[in-house]
């Protein structure tokens, strides 16, 4: 007897649902046939969506930003082949638990920097170099980067950044000290300060 495709899905449970999506995504990946691995982690500052290519991470994103939203784009931006597969995104969030957890002040994750091009992978590619703990302003990064004048794109390549914490635009304050913007939004940001101050 066949049973009617809704009937299977109702009666379907969810750890079923659960082993069948991770056996999907083994296959998927056995085949390279994914090109965009995605998982959702929860954090100290809310809901996390990590990304991954075959290269390495290439998003992180707060809830804030619309974790659909920011699939849809990297589906149009790198590949519609995406699907939730944690598996490839294991050493990024242990890392990311670390951090959280005060026991790491370097993330060591491969990137995938491919989501930015210029000016804005520049400023992205020199971010790590701002320490665990310290901060710069807009106009102390714009100098490290060889164009003092380019304060303002600074703030841009900020708040463009596919990967906040990991690459640490929130370490990069406004000249009078105050935090400025920040993609997670401000609580998020001085969250992520206090922190590292702590530490």
């Amino acid at each position: 007897m066949n049973m009617p495709l809704d009937d299977l899905a109702f009666r379907t449970d969810p750890d079923t649902l659960s082993r069948l999506r991770r056996e999907l995504a083994l296959a998927a990946e056995g085949e390279g046939l994914l090109d965009v691995a995605y998982t959702t982690i929860d954090s100290p500052v809310g809901e996390l969506l990590l990304a991954a290519t075959p290269t390495g991470l290439v998003r992180v994103a707060y809830e804030i930003e619309d974790h659909d939203h920011v699939l849809e784009t990297l589906s149009e931006r790198l590949s519609p082949r995406i699907l939730r597969a944690p598996r490839r995104l294991d050493a990024a969030a242990r890392e990311l638990d670390e951090y959280f957890s005060r026991r790491r002040k370097v993330f060591d994750v491969p990137l995938d920097l491919s989501l930015s091009r210029g000016f804005r992978q520049l400023v992205q590619q020199h971010l790590p170099a701002i320490g665990y703990g310290q901060t710069r302003t807009y106009g102390q990064v714009a100098e490290l980067v060889g164009n003092p004048k380019a304060v303002r794109a600074v703030g841009s390549a900020c708040a463009t950044n596919p990967l906040p914490l990991v690459v640490p635009c929130h370490r990069v304050l406004r000249a009078d000290g105050t935090p400025g913007g920040y993609v997670g939004g401000p609580r998020a940001k001085r969250a992520l300060l206090s922190l590292e101050a702590a530490a």
